[in-house]
């Protein structure tokens, strides 16, 4: 049997060398992996530790190495990450235990001529503890650029807050299944399963997960009473403000959680039209839909960049554009890895998925533009360009009843630190004419 630093290492390993999601990849292995689930608690603190600290770490590490980071051996590199980890940011452990199972895993992995050089770089480190050049960057385990685009965009202390909350576990965050039950009920069923849970106080139809264990694994989760959503999609989809029985296109659907809300919260009447370019991402929504029970879903194989006039008239459109991601960085650390020039790259298509999107909504409708960033460029700059040269569209104020971070704005940006949930963005327009 596999130890969990073992397991951990594995993970790393597969993060790196594939560029996978640490979620996606740590989910796939613990699913497999032959430990209790104490140890799997373990493991998950380690991928995610170690990945999203790793600015940090390498920094520390770097001062007690003779060479550059990026000449030592992949397994290598990943024991010293995981052991400096330990010592500085898990009081828990020891730092002999921490040393000492580091060494073991460069001599179970192929790489035992490093032994001593991992022993004595993490020794130097447990003397020494956590060091920092005083930047940004360093301080908080971010690139130089994201540092410098959020202090430059909401200010240094609102980039301070941003960056400090995208560390640490982040609670499951479900929507109840309303065509099926109720929060109470639902609240009720999970606890006889083992799970704590608390009604959201952000967005109703909602509950956090206090503890409990793989949430997915539950007789609730197969029987449909509940997806597993953010706050922050939850009020995205609540501000597109849908009625029974009318004609809605979710543009970008997959993994098609924003599809499952908007049918509930039209009681799985009218039609959710629900695209998505890529026929198995379709497979994904069609599935849940039938998990959920929801039949007002159809999928569309279709690119939103693209006009399509075999999609109908819409009352209602959410274009949840592809984007950088960067306000889900607590969930998916390596996001803050992501190139500036990569991130740069994004805001021509998501300009042309909007104005494709418009052209199917009826007179009168509402459209919500979103993304999972918190980059300007890729939120008010579009939003703004859009009504600039759409006349016959005006803005409309989103959910004003929620706390803006900064001025007065139509639109809403919701931020970790003072909204509880992914950072987000939303905007919203009526076709006037």
């Amino acid at each position: 049997m596999k130890s969990a630093r073992q397991t951990a290492f594995e993970i790393l390993n597969k993060i790196q060398r594939d560029e996978s999601y640490s979620n996606l990849a740590l989910d796939s292995s613990l699913d497999r992996a032959e430990i209790d689930i104490k140890d799997k608690r373990f493991v998950s603190a380690l991928v995610y530790g170690v990945t999203e600290r790793r600015i940090t770490l390498d920094y520390n590490l770097s001062l007690y190495l003779s060479q550059p980071l990026k000449k030592l051996k992949p397994q290598v590199l990943t024991a010293l990450r995981l052991g400096a980890y330990q010592i500085l940011f898990m009081d828990k452990i020891p730092d002999s235990a921490a040393v000492n199972e580091s060494v073991k895993l460069v001599k179970k992995n192929g790489a035992a001529f490093a032994s001593g050089l991992v022993n004595a770089v993490l020794h130097k480190i447990a003397v020494n503890g956590l060091r920092t050049d005083g930047s940004m960057s360093v301080n908080f385990s971010a690139p130089e650029w994201l540092c410098k685009m959020w202090s430059e965009s909401y200010g240094k202390e609102s980039a301070e807050k941003l960056l400090e909350a995208s560390f640490g576990a982040v609670e499951n965050t479900l929507r109840v299944n309303t065509t099926k039950t109720n929060t109470d009920e639902l609240c009720d069923i999970l606890f006889e399963e083992g799970f704590r849970c608390e009604k959201n106080n952000t967005v109703e139809n909602s509950l956090t997960v206090k503890s409990g264990g793989a949430i997915h694994k539950t007789r609730a989760y197969r029987d449909g009473l509940f997806h597993v959503q953010d706050t922050a999609s939850q009020l995205c989809c609540k501000a597109l403000a849908v009625h029974d029985g009318e004609t809605v296109v979710d543009v970008c659907a997959a993994p098609g959680g924003k599809t499952f809300t908007l049918s509930e919260l039209m009681h799985n009447t009218g039609e959710v039209v629900s695209c998505d370019i890529y026929p198995q991402r379709l497979k994904l929504i069609g599935d849940g839909a039938e998990r959920l029970g929801l039949n007002n879903i159809r999928t569309v194989q279709n690119d939103g960049s693209e006009f399509n006039s075999s999609l109908p008239q819409a009352d209602k459109i959410l274009c949840d554009v592809p984007c950088s991601g960067l306000g889900v960085i607590r969930k998916k650390p390596e996001i803050r890895f992501k190139k500036s020039e990569e991130v740069d790259k994004l805001a021509d298509l998501q300009y042309s998925i909007l104005c494709v999107s418009s052209r199917y909504l009826k007179i009168g409708g509402k459209l919500v533009y979103s993304t999972c960033s918190l980059n300007p460029e890729e939120n008010e700059n579009i939003i703004n360009k859009f009504l600039a040269e759409h006349k016959n569209f005006k803005s409309v104020r989103v959910l004003p009843e929620l706390e803006r971070y900064a001025e007065d704005t139509d639109y809403l940006t919701l931020m970790p630190h003072i909204h509880g949930c992914d950072g987000f963005f939303v905007s919203c327009v009526e076709r006037v004419k």
